[in-house]
């Protein structure tokens, strides 16, 4: 009699683990996912689903924030030297790191898909005796970058289900796309593969987070707290002069760039919903009697609506117009990163519900939430799905954390993984599974 998924489930949940621990000890930032991206399609095809990587997947001149040539090539290497397979690399060469396996049941049926998030984060991660990974020996190997966000819990659990979803085919019809995405932190790598078209067959969608606030054993179905978002660069650049000498020849990039922060944070509120702007790095000038030449800021803007943060963003760019007119400098703005508002499909989220309710390691099940909880680029592949026909839907599973997002003592619960694997696998039985009645809940486990 074949194993329950359940049992299955608990078989696979050591590994679960270990897949986190490695990945969480190799932590690779947006675009040079190279070991990670590469274990993954190695794994995908070794269970027999049709890979696809690089340009098949990646629209490279899509991507946003790509890091320079020298850091793509630094960490390629260091991926060829820590078990990146090297078979996969070379279509990964130069930062197309994201990988779709695809599983066809050879029957008629719809395409679902699943996102699941590979990269990490600029920290470095704590010491601290009182920190598990350091204490269990899978800190980060990589100094100044960690999993501060749960993605190698994401990638693990991705890993899981393309693990499960082959002893479960007999009781599924159409395709399973397993969707392994780059550079999410910065909303960087979604909209590149929305374009390469990946999602463009996809009938339903599903997007996962761990943690995000949310307690142990809460699930909610329709997360879209998610605000629109938009990152910029931007750069004023001037003429150097003697500040005592000669000052008025000169052209003052520091005081475009400080004029500019003022009126940024003056701009009004939207009458429609919330919004959000922010100045988070200020660098110029060289020494205290020379006119500053240069000035660079990062900024971001954010809004409860896509149109929200298009006015916001708009408005910051007339702000910053206006700081170099006034000081007669040279404006250059770079878009490194954006995201939409998250939008549900309303009868996917209800249909996910049912399935779930009940559920082993679910105490509570909410259906549709929209506190806000930052930005994030899955949105971009949200609307592209839905825009062509189609359901997306934002889960979030709650799990205990040692510290908060982005903290360097960040962890979860890795007793978490098992059951949110087993739920994603309902999900596939519930939307494409042979033995699933009107409401989409599965019949027989």
């Amino acid at each position: 009699m074949p194993l329950s998924l359940a049992a299955q489930v608990e078989a696979l949940a050591p590994q679960l683990i270990a897949w986190r621990r490695d990945f969480h000890r190799h932590p690779e930032q947006g675009w040079t996912e190279f070991r990670t991206a590469s274990r993954v399609a190695e794994s995908l095809d070794a269970l027999g689903y049709q890979v696809a990587v690089g340009d098949a997947v990646v629209d490279r001149e899509a991507r946003l924030g790509v890091p320079d040539a020298a850091t793509l090539a630094d960490a390629l290497a260091r991926a060829r030297d820590q078990g990146g397979v090297t078979r996969w690399l070379a279509a990964m060469e130069g930062g197309l790191t994201g990988v779709v396996g695809t599983l066809d049941t050879g029957r008629p049926g719809p395409t679902l898909a699943y996102r699941f998030d590979l990269d990490a984060l600029p920290i470095l991660e704590s010491e601290a005796g009182t920190h598990r990974p350091a204490r269990l020996g899978f800190r980060s190997c990589h100094p100044g970058s960690m999993h501060a966000c749960a993605h190698d819990g994401h990638t693990a659990l991705g890993l899981g289900l393309a693990h499960l979803l082959p002893a479960l085919a007999s009781r599924l019809t159409g395709r399973i796309k397993l969707l392994f995405q780059p550079a999410e932190e910065g909303v960087r790598g979604a909209g590149a593969m929305a374009e390469a078209g990946v999602v463009d067959d996809v009938d339903h969608f599903i997007a996962t987070h761990l943690g995000l606030g949310q307690p142990e054993g809460t699930l909610i179905c329709g997360a879209d707290g998610f605000l629109a978002t938009t990152k910029l660069d931007v750069t004023f650049t001037g003429r150097a002069a003697h500040a005592g000498g000669e000052p008025e020849k000169g052209r003052n990039a520091l005081l475009a760039a400080a004029q500019a922060v003022q009126a940024l944070h003056a701009i009004a509120p939207h009458a429609a919903g919330a919004s959000r702007l922010n100045v988070g790095r200020l660098e110029a000038g060289s020494g205290r009697n020379v006119i500053a030449d240069t000035a660079f800021m990062q900024l971001e803007t954010r809004g409860s609506t896509t149109a929200i943060n298009d006015y916001v963003e708009g408005r910051a760019r007339e702000v910053l117009a206006g700081a170099a007119r006034m000081q007669g400098v040279e404006l250059a703005i770079a878009r490194l990163g954006a995201a939409v508002e998250c939008a549900s499909s309303p009868a996917l989220v209800e249909r996910i519900a049912t399935a779930l309710e009940g559920r082993a390691g679910i105490r509570e099940l909410i259906t549709h939430d929209t506190t806000p909880a930052g930005s994030e680029d899955a949105t971009l592949l949200m609307r592209r799905v839905i825009e062509r026909g189609g359901e997306a839907a934002y889960l979030i599973f709650g799990t205990r954390l040692a510290a908060g997002h982005h903290h360097p003592e960040f962890d979860f619960d890795e007793a978490t993984l098992a059951p949110t694997l087993e739920a994603l696998a309902s999900i596939a039985l519930a939307l494409a599974g042979e033995a699933a009645d009107a409401d989409g809940r599965e019949l027989a486990e």
